[in-house]
């Protein structure tokens, strides 16, 4: 082994990982504690569409892990795990680095899924990092620039429309976010903003299907057709494949195509790969892979093992993958690490959830808050605003 100690290992570092991290250093828990993440920056996932707009910065959205962990006793490794040795309590690191732990937490999140979907890969454009936000905006911006330069109205039509696949979440928050934001771009240019087109792809006929935020849909629905851009929704959609400048999707056993300058995949996630190599048998997972854990937080085979975020739900009481829960979750966590090293049992994971929060567009959104009070407009974005700025590990908010 490359180290003679024992530490605390947390491998990933989305909400989960961060979180579990700056809060034993505000414990100041007395065990070594190393993050470990293959990238270099965090990425607020809630606030990616203000990073793409420009409504926050990137030092907001999509700050460096050593900028963060600077004034704390973390170590962070940048680098990717490839191997997780439960019962020898073990990592093993691309590098080649290996680590043995006295605790581990599981934070490794999730990974974008393309459905065994052709093309996907190639042609598609994610948003889930702040590495993914600005690659978007740049390639929207140059699409812009090539549309408000050229005479072919049909090369102009096809440079102008942007496809979303999906009409989850992230789906629906990005299509509101560009009908906003991609007119006003390319007005600047000097072109008319009346012609870019967003369209929204959808394997069903129901928005948010069986999401967190699925008592939002009708003011969602609304929200998305009475714009100065309407979003065009296309239900019953199934994509077939992904060509450079196209959709292909079967739509009531027909066969057809949208050509599309821009083309954002957001329909589908799936646990981090790691999670299937790992000896949990099937009755300990849920039907998508996910690792059931205790009330604690912990592996009921592996009781040194947390896990919590995307990678991981409870067995009693599941929660949405949100970064409320998350957030939660690292911050139970790591008061159960300092009272396990203080030889007292760890704590049960009790999450809050103040309620649904989604951005429509510009200066918009929507908060249903406890499911009880829905507060629509400018004053349900700022109360989206606030609760996560509230989250962000940075002080540059405040400045």
């Amino acid at each position: 082994m490359n180290q003679t100690s024992t530490p605390t290992l947390i491998l990933g570092g989305g909400f989960v990982g961060l979180f579990t991290a700056l809060h034993l250093s505000r414990q100041n828990y007395q065990q070594p504690v190393i993050l470990i993440e293959q990238r270099d920056r965090f990425s607020f996932k809630p606030l990616l569409y203000e990073l793409l707009s420009g409504e926050l910065h990137v030092q907001q959205v999509h700050p460096r892990y050593v900028d963060l962990l600077s004034n704390s006793n973390i170590t962070f490794v940048q680098d990717t795990v490839q191997k997780i040795d439960l019962p020898q309590r073990q990592v093993a690191l691309a590098s080649g680095k290996h680590y043995e732990y006295g605790n581990l937490v599981l934070a490794l999140g999730s990974k974008t899924t393309y459905l065994n979907t052709p093309g996907v890969a190639e042609y598609a454009l994610s948003l889930t990092s702040g590495t993914e936000a600005i690659a978007l905006r740049e390639h929207l911006k140059y699409c812009l620039h090539l549309a408000a330069q050229t005479q072919d109205a049909e090369r102009r039509r096809h440079l102008l429309t942007v496809a979303i696949i999906g009409a989850g979440p992230a789906g629906i928050e990005l299509a509101r976010t560009l009908g906003d934001l991609l007119p006003h771009w390319y007005e600047d240019l000097g072109g008319d903003g009346d012609e870019v087109r967003v369209v929204l792809i959808n394997r069903s006929r129901e928005l948010l299907k069986g999401d967190i935020n699925s008592r939002l849909r009708c003011r969602v629905q609304r929200s998305l057709r009475q714009r100065a851009i309407p979003v065009e929704l296309l239900f019953d959609a199934a994509v077939t494949a992904i060509q450079p400048d196209a959709v292909e999707y079967e739509q009531h056993d027909e066969l057809q195509s949208l050509k599309a300058g821009t083309i954002a995949w957001t329909a589908g996630t799936a646990p981090n790969p790691l999670l299937m190599s790992l000896p949990i048998a099937p009755d300990h997972r849920d039907r998508r892979g996910r690792l059931l854990v205790t009330s604690t937080l912990q592996l009921p085979d592996f009781p040194d093992v947390f896990a919590a975020g995307d990678c991981a739900t409870p067995s009693s009481n599941p929660q949405p993958p949100t970064a409320q829960v998350a957030y939660q979750q690292g911050k139970t966590i790591a008061q159960s690490l300092h009272a396990i090293a203080n030889n007292k049992p760890p704590l049960p994971s009790t999450v809050h959830l103040r309620g649904t929060l989604m951005k429509l567009g510009l200066n918009e959104g929507v908060a249903n808050l406890f499911n009880k009070v829905e507060i629509k407009g400018q004053p349900g974005h700022l109360i989206r605003e606030a609760t996560y700025l509230e989250l962000l590990p940075t002080p540059v908010h405040n400045a």
